[in-house]
């Protein structure tokens, strides 16, 4: 009997001692967060402009945190292979997502068997911007108006087609908001990602489509293509005479933004640490404008739980959206 008290003591006290080195070994792990490289997942194709957001807080945080942050693009499956490629992955932090909200807000709403959950499978970090994107047509299409783009369509019943980044995506569900107040039919042709689609509308080959303000403002002013509105509430400094989709008589109040997210059980220190960097990044002078010149001048400084919040607002905006235009994927 006092034997087996003995070893009882010595398991014991054992257990409090591997208890002791891994908590130790965890707080060192944590306090010295990164010692070595960060991949950042981005579930599009680069030089869109998820991808040219996500590059800029890659390099800034690398230079904040002295140590790389990669940018690894995993485009497809309208986000959804980047996005459950990091929600399965490590929760020590060195895999991060750097995502569009469609995939994080949209995709629960239109795919029925969805491999990751926004929210059970997630921590977020810190919201990047918010806005919305272009309602844009080839510069040869007869119209410079919302109103006039309308009227053409019903003058011309299933003649003209549009593209998005993807089926389900916020261009797709965009528009099909907006042939559905319109009472216009187009036929939809889903791209790989936003870059294909806009240079296709650039070429003629395409009629009409959404693209992020990122990449498309410069297209615009240069008379490559032309812009009717914009999905966001109010319209953007550097094209001050392209109205809101609101303004022009179709109300959209859908924000579109950038988002960085961490596995579900990162240590909540990793978590606080990053939104802290990121905040410190978006405070930046010559960040801030290069953000501006990429037409986000909305850059709201939310910590992990406001961002959180704004999902779970999101998240039923646009399963309304949803279910108002009949989208349903697969």
């Amino acid at each position: 009997m006092i034997e087996q008290l003995h070893c009882l003591r010595r398991a014991l006290a054992l257990a409090a001692a591997l208890a002791s080195a891994t908590g130790l070994a965890h707080a060192q792990t944590t306090a010295d967060y990164p010692n070595r490289p960060v991949t950042l997942v981005v579930p599009t194709a680069a030089a869109g402009g998820t991808d040219t957001i996500a590059r800029l807080f890659a390099d800034a945080l690398g230079k904040a945190m002295k140590q790389p942050f990669v940018v690894d693009n995993r485009p497809g499956a309208n986000g959804i292979i980047g996005v459950e490629y990091v929600a399965k992955g490590p929760a020590d932090g060195y895999r991060l997502l750097f995502t569009y909200a469609a995939s994080m807000v949209v995709n629960p709403s239109l795919y029925r068997k969805l491999p990751y959950d926004p929210l059970r499978d997630f921590a977020p970090i810190a919201q990047i911007g918010r806005g919305g994107n272009l309602l844009l047509v080839r510069k040869n299409l007869p119209v410079n108006t919302l109103k006039e783009f309308v009227a053409y369509a019903k003058a011309h019943p299933n003649e003209l087609n549009y593209c998005s980044w993807g089926l389900g995506s916020g261009g797709h569900l965009t528009m099909e908001s907006l042939k559905k107040q319109a009472g216009i039919s187009l036929t939809h042709i889903p791209y790989k990602g936003s870059s294909p689609c806009v240079q296709d509308i650039m070429g003629g080959q395409v009629d009409a489509g959404f693209g992020d303000t990122a990449t498309t403002v410069e297209l615009v002013k240069a008379g490559r293509v032309k812009a009717l509105a914009h999905s966001s509430s109010g319209r953007l400094p550097s094209l001050p005479d392209v109205p809101s989709m609101t303004e022009a008589g179709y109300p959209f109040k859908n924000y579109s933004w950038y988002g960085i997210f961490a596995p579900a059980k990162t240590p909540p220190a990793i978590i606080a640490r990053l939104n802290e960097q990121v905040l410190r990044a978006l405070q930046e002078p010559a960040l801030a404008q290069r953000m501006r010149e990429l037409n986000f001048p909305d850059l709201p400084l939310t910590t992990p739980q406001q961002f959180t919040q704004t999902m779970r607002q999101d998240l039923e905006d646009w399963s309304r959206l949803v279910k108002d235009t009949g989208v349903q994927l697969d």
